[in-house]
């Protein structure tokens, strides 16, 4: 029996008495990734990125792991019901409009102490100070470094589009404009390099993508690294006292751990290894989140219909972005249906094994966007069920 199909096993054994669909979270696999997780980052401590958990409870079982530290959240209605919550560190990874949200914290001390918030444009202080409703708690602030590799002068870029602030010069103007307002603190810096942390370096069946992938990273990574660490010392010239700075993501810790001006690393979706952190040269992990479908009909020679299954992630629309049959191994879609709303058609010799009522399980193209189908994950510890928690939408919660 392979590996896989030894977890196969085990997750039928667990969920006989569940009806699909159903998501679990193996809990020997998360554990296993998170101290991978902190193996690669060197000491550094890692904050975790909620949304590629939302779930409440598992973001409590790796925060009580050594080498965790604190939460990069994804909404600040989200950062103030964790703040709530009992969570006393907690980074908002973008910028926000939520003036409700920001009276909310602006009146609130210990909220106002839990929260810090992200800036790249002096025109979003001025929101918050609109949107204050007379609250004069001191709002903790975050400037977000603009990673993206700039080549032939500008004219091609590499990289998400988030931040403005590109140069050592242009975030440290923007931290001259924190530290003179009343009722703002400058306490870090972030920097979020997508295009190393995120994009796979070793495609299966692209060997010369690859190949341009690691290229680019590595150029990527020299230039980043030069750059952060100037920002740094610009910024750190204005407020000398700086707290922190942040950078990475799943696939590249260990190499932004290795920058001495990052002080913590952001990390999230290796804890479940969704199946776009399977084509990477730097870490293996252990696929953790998994959801099962039902099959409902056998239309015919090796075909099977689950219910279900229309699960895309987000990002450029593509076959990358949807789930993947996992188990039993050699199922595929029929590419003139793919996944659908309602149900799912799978195709290849393994499919005639299967009975009515049989699961068969996928895996997520991206982390936490699972938990937005499901109000509940099955943890499972060995062959059995050993916890059911609520997801954020099972706590009645979607911050997006």
């Amino acid at each position: 029996m392979t590996a896989r199909a030894a977890d196969r096993a085990r997750y039928d054994r667990a969920t006989a008495q569940l009806d699909a669909p159903v998501a679990i979270v193996d809990l020997d696999a998360f554990d296993a990734n998170a101290d991978d997780l902190v193996r690669r980052a060197g000491g550094k401590p890692i904050r975790v990125a909620s949304k590629s958990v939302r779930c409440r409870a598992l973001l409590e079982r790796v925060l009580a792991r050594e080498g965790f530290a604190g939460i990069m959240s994804f909404t600040l209605a989200e950062s103030l019901w964790l703040a709530r919550s009992g969570f006393d560190d907690v980074l908002l990874a973008y910028p926000s409009a939520d003036r409700a949200g920001y009276a909310e914290l602006a009146a609130d001390p210990k909220l106002a102490a839990a929260v810090t918030v992200m800036v790249d444009d002096p025109a979003q202080l001025d929101l918050i100070d609109a949107a204050r409703a007379g609250g004069g708690e001191v709002v903790r602030v975050c400037l977000e470094l603009d990673t993206a590799l700039k080549l032939l002068g500008g004219r091609v870029r590499i990289g998400a589009r988030r931040s403005p602030l590109h140069s050592p010069a242009q975030v440290a103007e923007v931290a001259r404009a924190v530290a003179r307002r009343p009722g703002f603190q400058l306490v870090g810096i972030m920097a979020y390099e997508g295009h190393v942390a995120g994009v796979g370096d070793a495609v299966a069946g692209r060997p010369l993508r690859s190949r341009a992938v690691r290229l680019m990273q590595a150029a990527a990574r020299r230039e980043l690294a030069e750059r952060r660490a100037a920002v740094v010392r610009a910024v750190r010239e204005v407020v000398p006292d700086l707290e922190f700075v942040n950078g990475g993501g799943t696939g590249s810790v260990q190499h932004t751990a290795a920058e001495d001006a990052v002080t913590e690393i952001a990390a999230g979706s290796g804890l479940y290894v969704p199946r776009l952190f399977d084509n990477y040269t730097s870490f293996k992990g252990r696929p953790a989140a998994l959801f099962a479908l039902p099959v409902v009909r056998r239309p015919g020679v090796g075909v099977v219909t689950v219910l279900g299954g229309g699960y895309p992630a987000s990002g450029a629309p593509g076959a990358d972005r949807l789930p993947v049959p996992y188990l039993p191994e050699g199922l595929r879609y029929d590419p003139q249906e793919g996944a659908g709303e309602v149900q799912t058609p799978l195709l290849g010799p393994v499919a005639d094994d299967l009975l009515i009522g049989d699961k068969v399980w996928f895996r997520h193209a991206k982390a936490g966007e699972l938990c937005e189908r499901f109000d509940t994950l099955h943890l499972v510890e060995g062959d059995a069920v050993t916890a059911t928690v609520p997801t954020y939408r099972g706590e009645g919660h979607t911050f997006l």
